[in-house]
């Protein structure tokens, strides 16, 4: 089902009985017995998304006779989107169907622009970001850094994992544990694991990190995403690729954003892979708050309106001079935002 534009009194109406629906579904005395033989739909309740297919939920019920299972639905339409970890309010029909009738609020949402300049929901309702990087494919930092960026705005905590350590040797252990030393220097927790179709699955301290918090995971292709989780979540069985022989590079594995439960509390989301991870619907002063260093110089510099660039006085610059801000990160800073300024020149801009 396709949006419509909606004029301005019919989105307040829209939100109206978004709400009132809300409201119903959150009341105690409701019948969630769902009336199949007249295909009638059961009353209003809540939900939880588990992945979306095009214009298909998979939605596990958390309330009622079908507790636990999953239905898979259609959505009412102006919803807006829908993504793995929303909290909807939806009804259930025959053989495991059901609709969505609306969307609760959400506490944190994760989004990119897609390849045709508009802002992509990925998830929902996450609290933590797991990124994982690898020796192979070689790590990117200005990848990493728009990661950080994206967890910082969004106020949750960021973990950084290096999978396959396996394959440190002497050409690159040295490299990849000073690229960790920066991001641990900065106060950012890291994790060195191995989990691996071919051996023993060692991962250190990782469940601690992520237990009883519902975390995505995030990374280029080919880092290993899908085998970790494999190897936190036998049961998840997702596909695992190879990387490319030609370019190094992963291949994609994982199409869709879905949500796992751990047995120990908590749930993680797993995120397909890619080779780019854009902030330009972020604006400059944004991007200064997502890098740490960064944000404890504002407010230093010797004109208010200083660009942190050639300006006398600026605190930042004299901070990357000794040494206080690392100079790959304000290189990657600069990097990012001269990629903001370059789409907003275009006409992009944020919503």
């Amino acid at each position: 089902m396709s949006n419509r534009k909606l004029n301005r009194r019919q989105a307040w109406r829209a939100e109206r009985i978004q709400q009132e629906r809300n409201e119903r579904a959150l009341k105690k005395e409701r019948n969630l017995t769902r009336q199949v033989q007249s295909g009638d739909l059961s009353s209003e309740q809540q939900g939880l998304v588990i992945c979306r297919y095009s214009k298909h939920f998979e939605i596990e019920a958390l309330e009622g006779e079908d507790q636990g299972s999953i239905h898979i639905c259609v959505s009412r339409t102006n919803l807006g989107n829908i993504v793995a970890g929303d909290h909807v309010i939806w009804r259930a029909g025959a053989d495991q169907t059901g609709v969505i009738e609306s969307k609760l609020n959400r506490k944190s949402l994760l989004e990119r622009p897609d390849n045709f300049g508009r802002l992509k929901a990925v998830a929902a309702n996450i609290d933590q970001m797991i990124i994982v990087i690898s020796p192979e494919p070689s790590p990117q930092p200005n990848l990493i850094d728009r990661y950080l960026v994206a967890a910082e705005l969004m106020h949750i905590r960021p973990v950084l994992v290096l999978n396959k350590a396996d394959l440190l040797d002497e050409y690159n252990e040295e490299l990849i544990s000073e690229l960790l030393n920066v991001y641990h220097s900065l106060g950012y927790q890291t994790s060195l694991v191995i989990s691996s179709r071919h051996q023993e699955p060692h991962l250190n301290n990782l469940p601690s990190l992520i237990n009883g918090r519902t975390s995505i995971v995030v990374g280029q292709s080919g880092v290993g995403k899908s085998s970790l989780i494999n190897t936190l979540l036998p049961e998840a069985k997702l596909a695992v690729g190879d990387l490319s022989s030609a370019t190094g590079e992963g291949t994609h594995t994982t199409t869709q954003a879905k949500l796992f439960h751990l047995p120990t509390g908590g749930q993680l989301i797993d995120s397909p892979g890619i080779r780019d991870f854009s902030l330009w619907h972020i604006d400059v002063e944004q991007l200064q708050l997502g890098f740490i260093e960064i944000a404890q110089q504002l407010g230093h510099c010797k004109f208010r309106d200083c660009k942190h660039e050639q300006e006398p006085g600026c605190a930042i610059q004299a901070a990357v001079d000794d040494g206080a801000i690392d100079e790959v990160r304000f290189d990657s800073y600069e990097r990012i935002k001269a990629a903001i300024l370059e789409q907003q020149a275009r006409g992009l801009t944020s919503p």
